[in-house]
C-alpha cells in the first residue's frame, strides 16, 4: 500500500489489485497550485467546500462518497463518520466534516478531512483502529498545532503525516509545518516521496510523524 501527497488534504492511496483513493481534490484557484494528474476508482469528500470537494480534478469516472456510511469499492473498505468541523449544532453544509477511515487489507488509514475541534473520546472509539492518521495542522478553519497533537493522542495512531499547512506557492492563510513539529517535540524531519507500507506487522510501536514531499 503507498500513500502520496497531492498537497493541502489530497491524498492518492493505492495497492496493486486494489481500488486507488483519492481524498479531498481541490480547486487549483483556490488553493494556488494544481494537484497533478489524478487518477483514481474512488474519491472521499470530507465536507463541501472548493479546497476539498474539486472531484473535476479526478480524470476518468470515479465513485465518489461524500458523507456518512460503509463502503466497499474494488476490495478496499471505506467507513465515513460525521464529526462536525462547527461546535455549532446546527452547523451549515459547508462546515459539517466526515471523517474517513480506509481499509487497505487490515492497514487502516484515517483522513480527518477539515476536522477544527478536538473529538470526544465516544466519537474517537467510534472510529475504532487507526494506523495511519492523515491529520490537519495549519489551523484557521482546521485544527492547529496544540489540538492537531491532542487528536493525535486519543487516536493513537502507529503514524502521523501532516495535512492541511502551508507550502510553497499556496495562497491559503494556514500556519507552517514547523508550528506542529515543534508541538510534537521534532526540531527536523526528513521527507519521504511516499509511505509505502506492506502490512500492519511494519508499523512502528511509538507513534512516528512521517511528513511526504508534494507530489504534483
Amino acid at each position: 500500500m503507498e500513500i502520496t501527497w497531492h498537497g493541502h488534504s489530497c491524498f492518492r492511496i493505492n495497492e496493486r489489485g486494489m481500488a486507488a483513493v483519492v481524498t479531498d481534490p481541490y480547486d487549483p484557484q483556490v488553493v494556488g497550485f494544481d494537484p497533478g494528474k489524478l487518477r483514481a476508482e474512488v474519491v472521499t469528500v470530507s465536507c463541501s467546500k472548493p479546497a476539498h470537494n474539486y472531484t473535476k480534478a479526478i480524470r476518468g469516472s470515479a465513485f465518489e462518497i461524500t458523507g456518512p456510511g460503509e463502503y466497499e469499492v474494488g476490495g478496499v473498505f471505506i467507513t465515513g463518520v460525521r464529526i462536525n468541523g462547527s461546535k455549532k449544532k446546527n452547523a451549515e453544509d459547508d462546515t459539517r466534516n466526515t471523517i474517513y477511515v480506509i481499509d487497505y487489507n487490515g492497514l487502516k488509514i484515517a483522513h480527518l478531512g477539515e476536522l477544527n475541534n478536538v473529538p470526544t473520546q465516544t466519537e474517537v472509539e467510534g472510529l475504532g483502529e487507526v494506523n495511519i492518521a492523515l491529520v490537519p495542522v495549519g489551523g484557521r478553519t482546521s485544527l492547529n498545532a496544540a489540538k492537531a497533537a491532542e487528536v493525535i493522542s486519543l487516536l493513537e495512531p502507529s503514524i502521523v503525516i501532516p495535512m492541511h499547512y502551508k507550502v510553497k506557492d499556496s495562497v491559503m492563510p494556514l500556519d507552517s509545518l514547523s508550528k506542529f513539529l515543534k508541538e510534537m517535540g521534532l526540531t527536523e524531519v526528513e521527507t519521504e516521496e511516499s509511505l509505502k507500507l506492506t502490512s500492519t506487522n511494519v508499523l512502528p510501536e511509538e507513534t512516528r510523524v512521517v511528513v511526504l514531499d508534494l507530489n504534483l
